[in-house]
């Protein structure tokens, strides 16, 4: 019977999210409270959750205050200069372009949000595209592979879900999974510098002023780009206005508003200092990853907006994000809870021991990871990590494999997953572009699926994932 109700309570769930009939909130809620209490959990399904909560909290004080440290940092413009500078160094390369969108989504993907890095790399990068020439179908491949690459980023969406699903710290999963994560990034980087040359070729080299650029995205004029291949030229025709130093870059970046009161220009290198600190020390492991952004964040908060008014603002700013993901956590204690008091997983690891040959079983972790592939590109993060690993991982411990393994395997699919048209922020990406999905999952998803199965080999090949 508990086979039973465990994968109904999962198809239920899944259905449920898929069809968007309910929130990951409300799902991961009613759902298992409804088929613990048929399980027979009784009154007692409330221990059950309880447990579940008191394993979560240190995951929601992570995304709580991640989310602010993050937030914060692109309020007082620590970003900006960056978006400033590869503006400056692209805008006669098509190439280069492209490279620049690669790292600028690679940087902003810190904050955890992809639909926060797809509004400032459009509002900061499209422009050149359509003067340049360049196809913003690019503009979301890059984008897209730079955030989905970044997900696996411990205050990231599938991280912190792995983790929460098998009761694990988000630092144990990610940390050894830094080297797969650099050779993903660097396979990004190849394919921009690959779409770069390849629309080099197509249109050539294009040198246009700043003043000639600002003036047609003003004026909505199209580009002087010449025939395919051809080398143009714009903003020389004679033009008497004064030689721009290139201050004006930053009208592109709509995103990031640059008149915006909460810039802190005299802070820049404390705010670059304080968020390079964090970064080393959180990989070195040194203290959990939650207490070190409830400081940073704590810092940040005092250093740049001293008022106690002004504080509570730059937290109420991002209270959206704070709300929506910190209550996505706690609700997924109820079904952790409930899955592991009732005794669903065990019941359902036992089931899947009897179907799977033992051939297969030592090998469950990677078999996870490619599954992670194909499936989370169906299914929602929440349905994957919160439905399907746990009793994967279940069924992997019997061959001795530990759920921190099952976990870091579960995550190299993201490459992939970030493209779903289940996932919002790429939906957004493309239509702030003017690209169709079609277009985009044409040029994006092999090379997506090469990046994951590449990470998956990686974390084989230095022993994070056991093969």
């Amino acid at each position: 019977m508990l086979v039973t109700l465990g994968f109904l309570m999962v198809a239920v769930f899944m259905f449920l999210i898929l069809t968007k009939r309910a929130t990951p909130v409300v799902g991961l809620t009613l759902v298992p409270v409804a088929f613990g209490l048929l399980a027979g959990a009784g009154l007692g399904i409330g221990d059950m959750i309880t447990d579940g909560i008191k394993s979560l909290a240190p995951t929601a004080a992570l995304l709580f205050f991640a989310i602010i440290f993050f937030g914060i940092m692109i309020d007082v413009g620590l970003f900006d200069p960056l978006v400033k500078l590869i503006l400056r160094m692209v805008r006669d390369d098509p190439m280069r372009l492209v490279v620049g969108t690669a790292v600028l989504a690679m940087v902003v993907s810190l904050d955890g949000d992809g639909s926060t890095t797809f509004i400032i790399v459009t509002s900061a990068m499209l422009p050149l595209y359509l003067k340049l020439g360049v196809s913003p179908v690019v503009l979301t491949v890059i984008a897209g592979l730079s955030n989905a690459t970044m997900n696996i980023i411990p205050w990231g969406g599938p991280t912190v879900r792995a983790a929460s699903a098998l009761g694990l710290s988000p630092s144990d999963v990610f940390v050894p999974m830094v080297p797969s994560l650099i050779v993903g990034l660097i396979m990004v980087l190849g394919f921009a510098i690959h779409l770069g040359i390849m629309e080099r070729r197509r249109i050539g080299t294009l040198v246009l002023t700043s003043e000639r650029i600002l003036e047609k995205v003003g004026n909505g004029g199209s580009s002087s780009t010449g025939s395919t291949g051809s080398t143009g030229s714009a903003g020389t025709g004679g033009s008497n206005e004064p030689e721009d130093d290139g201050g004006d870059t930053g009208r592109f970046i709509d995103g990031l508003a640059p008149g915006r009161d909460t810039l802190r220009p005299k802070l820049l290198w404390f705010n670059a200092a304080l968020t390079t600190i964090l970064l080393v020390v959180l990989v070195m492991d040194i203290l959990p990853i939650p207490v070190l952004f409830m400081i940073a964040s704590s810092i940040a908060l005092a250093v740049n907006f001293p008022a106690v008014k002004d504080q509570g603002e730059a937290i109420a700013r991002h209270s959206s994000s704070i709300v929506s993901v910190v209550a996505m956590v706690l609700a997924a204690a109820v079904l952790t809870g409930v899955f592991q008091g009732t005794g669903m997983v065990e019941a359902m690891a036992e089931w899947l021991l009897q179907v799977i040959p033992d051939a297969m079983g030592p090998h469950l972790a990677v078999i996870t990871g490619v599954l992670s592939i194909p499936l989370t590109f169906f299914m929602t993060n929440d349905a994957f990590y919160f439905g399907v690993l746990p009793v994967l991982s279940e069924t992997a411990a019997q061959y001795g494999i530990e759920p921190v393994e099952m976990a870091r395997a579960s995550i190299t699919g993201q490459a992939v997953h970030m493209q779903s048209p289940l996932v919002p922020a790429i939906l957004l990406l493309v239509t702030l572009a003017g690209v169709s999905l079609a277009d985009h999952h044409k040029k994006v998803l092999w090379r997506a699926g090469l990046i994951s199965i590449t990470m998956l080999v990686v974390g084989v090949g230095l022993g994070q994932i056991p093969f």
